[in-house]
């Protein structure tokens, strides 16, 4: 498997200006995780907008609506580490591409067992949208990375701290380092990832 960079939006109601941020770091990034407290009609309607504004589809993954995934025929999902309906999901869809975000080696296995994608995990350094939690410890990290599913590192990744990731990983996800309309910082962060691999 390829490594990924992997975008994630921000939780918030998206509007037009993301679209146009997403659209010129298209071809930066392999996968854009949709993730919103938008309704689903509203979400259907930017998802719409997006794919029409020339990002592909084959990038999206919605973050567990599986009504937005059949509406917007997208081809890949992506649940929270405790959501019930993963196993039977996948089952049931053999065809669609299953993730999940995972924070401890209990769920890392279990993504593994089920065969998924890959798993997200983190979050490995300090960031601000978890300022009170603590980064993952080096043991926990190297834990992690001795499973055979695609581990991806999310959490406070910049070309800096990019430095001082454990070898390992599949790719990175992120959102504010995606979100920025810094095109320069982007660039820097695919051109360190080149030295980590």
């Amino acid at each position: 498997m390829k490594t990924l960079f992997i975008a994630i939006t921000q939780y918030k109601y998206l509007n037009p200006a993301e679209i146009k941020q997403y659209i010129n770091i298209e071809h930066f990034i392999d996968y854009l995780i949709i993730r919103t407290p938008m309704e689903t009609a509203e979400l259907i309607s930017w998802i719409n907008l997006l794919s029409q504004s020339g990002f592909p589809t084959s990038k999206i993954i919605i973050h567990d609506n599986i009504t937005v995934l059949t509406r917007c025929n997208l081809c890949a999902i992506h649940f929270k580490e405790k959501d019930e309906r993963i196993a039977q999901f996948k089952y049931n869809h053999p065809d669609i591409q299953v993730s999940m975000s995972t924070h401890d080696t209990k769920h890392i296995a279990q993504a593994e067992a089920l065969q998924l994608s890959f798993v997200l995990y983190g979050h490995i350094f300090k960031t601000n949208s978890k300022p009170s939690q603590h980064p993952r410890t080096e043991n926990e990290i190297n834990k992690a990375l001795k499973f055979n599913i695609p581990v991806i590192a999310l959490g406070g990744i910049n070309p800096q701290t990019l430095k001082n990731l454990p070898k390992g990983f599949k790719g990175i996800a992120g959102i504010s380092i995606f979100a920025q309309q810094n095109m320069n910082e982007i660039k820097q962060l695919k051109e360190a990832w080149k030295t980590y691999v």
